[in-house]
């Protein structure tokens, strides 16, 4: 776990230091992979596109922990992946584009690459701030929980399920569309639930906590379906709850900008609490 660690740190830090790698987050080669595959459907074929490469890269990881000095070479490896599977792009950069824009073209684009996966969001606070959450689940926090449970094979195969079930550009037929959503919606259930922790922790305790119990008693949706719905109800709560506090002022929870200002740092925040997290469970296994 120390490695990992030491991995998620390092790539943290180039990802912001270099934003230009987004250019190399090169999703082509997936996107050929996914219509070789056109004649299969279903889950056969979500299967098939997602194992392939996830059993390339575990075999990859598995001989570089097998060579002389495993650990430096797994340790590339693993931060390349990262560096990889951390994106398309910086939540945090998409944000202060909206926030930054100089004019309302401007504006609308940016909020458009906020959330690329959904219809235009519109310039309204909650479903900003829904689309900030989202994206930081599925462009980060979704990416560290897999990698420090599985490694660089958890990473990989968590984007390219993302890519599969919400890139629109992807010629899918029905069925494989429903059962790749549903597999990308459950590899987000724990890492949101974890972010929803985590904001009770820097964020107002009882709003957070009371919007997830209320999202929970009162959705519909049965509990044996594995979906991250609740975590855009959970995030308004919390980021309406401190907006509304202010730094001594009441401000107004429909301003967007004000919301979007208050969820880059919730979100920065909860990046913090999950990184202290594992550095105890590091320091704890150590001196066990």
């Amino acid at each position: 776990m120390a490695l990992r660690l030491l991995a998620v740190l390092v790539a943290l830090v180039i990802v912001w230091s270099v934003p230009q790698l987004t250019r190399w987050r090169d999703e082509r080669w997936f996107r050929l992979w996914v219509d070789r595959l056109s004649d299969l459907s279903g889950p056969g074929r979500v299967a098939v596109v997602l194992l392939a490469p996830v059993v390339a890269c575990a075999i990859v990881a598995g001989i570089l922990r097998s060579l002389p000095f495993f650990d430096l070479g797994w340790l590339v490896f693993a931060i390349a992946v990262l560096v990889y599977a951390l994106g398309p792009r910086e939540i945090e950069a998409d944000i202060d584009a909206v926030l930054q824009a100089r004019d309302t073209l401007r504006r609308d684009e940016a909020v458009a690459a906020l959330r690329h996966d959904d219809p235009p969001l519109g310039w309204f606070a909650p479903v900003l701030v829904e689309a900030a959450f989202y994206g930081a689940l599925r462009r980060r926090f979704g990416v560290l929980f897999w990698f420090f449970v599985l490694g660089p094979t958890g990473a990989l195969g968590y984007r390219l399920a993302q890519i599969l079930a919400r890139d629109v550009a992807l010629a899918l037929d029905a069925a494989t569309r429903a059962i790749a959503r549903r597999v990308a919606d459950a590899l987000d259930w724990i890492p949101a639930h974890l972010m929803v922790f985590a904001m009770a922790l820097v964020s107002d305790f009882d709003a957070v906590m009371g919007a997830w119990k209320h999202w929970h008693r009162n959705s519909g949706s049965p509990r044996s379906r594995l979906d991250p719905d609740f975590l855009g109800a959970v995030a308004r709560a919390g980021v309406d709850a401190d907006v509304e506090a202010g730094d001594g002022y009441v401000q107004d929870v429909s301003d967007p900008i004000a919301e979007l200002e208050d969820a880059r740092r919730v979100i920065r925040r909860v990046l913090i609490v999950w990184l202290a997290v594992v550095a105890v469970i590091v320091l704890a296994a150590w001196f066990a």
